[in-house]
């Protein structure tokens, strides 16, 4: 087998779009959130400030905002998602707005969902959007669902409801060909999230993938339920579009489960959770044939995994049914390497409100503070970029 020849160290490439003063600001805000205090210290104040009506919307904005989110509109976010378009990189843009409970606000997202499909219309740029589910549906209803238990009169209105805002999707996105996933969210809502995707699968997927929905590979039973969606999909003549995480609410997780008194749903270790996500790599592209699989992972072992799987396999770099991605803001150096070497590679690409942004934001903080070993690493290839444009610029203009 011919490895790779893929180069994750190649900052020169990683950081080609960042000018002087961005490239500072994201060396400043990833040596904040190495600080685990700090990060508490943030998270506190910001929901503070916020609850209390303070002015800190110029200052977030300008800093953390900037560095993970497109802007506060589709418009705004038209100069992010052109800027990675002209390095042949795709966006996936999401209205972050959660936690809202009234249907009007549900009807507002669905709204905004169909407003980035059009947005998406024939346009290269944004290959596929995505979709919250607790955007368009109360998270209690999901919770209940989960637990299979049965629904009242007003609770079976209320499902269909977000059903009929899903149909409108839906139709939406297979009339203009945009492919559209649904986001992972906690495991005690996601057996609804999984039945509603794949009811959505099995209607619209039959000559390709539109819909596609999200493994989290740090819960210990998502293999078998993998293998399970494959065989159904191949018993019942459909695609499945899959979209690999590692899973973003995993202190969350734990707590539930150690307060409620039961098996917590999340892998013990790292290792098994990484070694699930390349286990359900191998099972998407052994299944090319009928999955859609996108790969979001900031993990360099696992994007290496994958590439070194598909030379393998005979897959082309730029097959339609392999996707990478990673959130916007980060990991630049796996995005713009992989583009260069013609892989299909998006960002994660979120807008909203400031204040509506403001618990996606925090995870980000959270995380990063969380994957220490990451950060030292992104760290490290930003200061070595500084140093190399210090250096080029010492140089005579005819050595540069």
């Amino acid at each position: 087998m011919t490895l790779s020849n893929v180069d994750f160290n190649n900052y020169e490439k990683a950081f080609k779009a960042k000018d002087d003063k961005e490239l500072k600001q994201s060396l400043w805000l990833f040596k904040l959130m190495q600080s685990p205090f700090l990060v508490r210290l943030f998270s506190k104040l910001t929901i503070f400030a916020i609850k209390i009506g303070l002015p800190v919307k110029l200052p977030i904005k300008a800093t953390i905002f900037k560095q993970f989110c497109g802007g506060e509109s589709i418009e705004e976010s038209e100069e992010v998602v052109k800027k990675l378009g002209r390095s042949h990189i795709g966006s996936i843009l999401d209205y972050s707005v959660e936690g809202k409970e009234s249907e009007e606000e549900f009807h507002k997202t669905k709204d905004e969902v169909l407003r980035i499909i059009r947005s998406a219309k024939d346009n290269p740029a944004i290959p596929y959007t995505s979709l919250k589910l607790t955007g368009v549906a109360r998270f209690g209803l999901l919770e209940k669902m989960s637990s299979e238990q049965p629904l009242n009169k007003k609770e079976e209105r209320e499902l269909s409801h977000i059903e009929g805002r899903l149909v409108e999707i839906e139709y939406y996105a297979t009339l203009f060909n945009v492919p559209i996933y649904f986001d992972a969210e906690e495991s005690w809502i996601q057996n609804a999230i999984d039945s509603l995707a794949e009811k959505m699968m099995v209607k619209y997927n039959k000559k390709t993938a539109i819909i596609l929905t999200t493994l989290q590979m740090y819960r210990w039973d998502r293999i078998d339920y993998l293998n399970r969606l494959i065989q159904k999909a191949r018993k019942e003549n459909f695609f499945i579009g899959i979209k690999l995480v590692r899973g973003a609410y995993m202190e969350k997780e734990n707590l539930r489960a150690q307060q409620m008194g039961y098996k917590s749903p999340i892998h013990s270790n790292k290792a098994n959770t990484d070694r699930d996500f390349d286990k359900a790599v191998d099972l998407c592209l052994e299944n090319i044939d009928i999955i859609t699989l996108c790969a979001g992972t900031h993990n360099e072992e696992s994007t290496m995994h994958l590439v070194n799987k598909m030379k393998e396999l005979n897959i082309p770099n730029n097959h339609p049914h392999v996707y990478f991605s990673q959130l916007y803001g980060m990991s630049d150096h796996i995005t713009y390497n992989l583009a260069d070497e013609g892989y299909n590679v998006t960002k994660y690409l979120p807008y909203g409100p400031v204040k509506s942004v403001v618990p996606y934001l925090i995870r980000r903080a959270e995380e990063n503070t969380a994957i220490a070993g990451q950060m030292g690493r992104e760290l490290t290839l930003i200061i070595e970029e500084k140093i190399r444009r210090q250096y080029q610029r010492m140089l005579p203009t005819g050595r540069k």
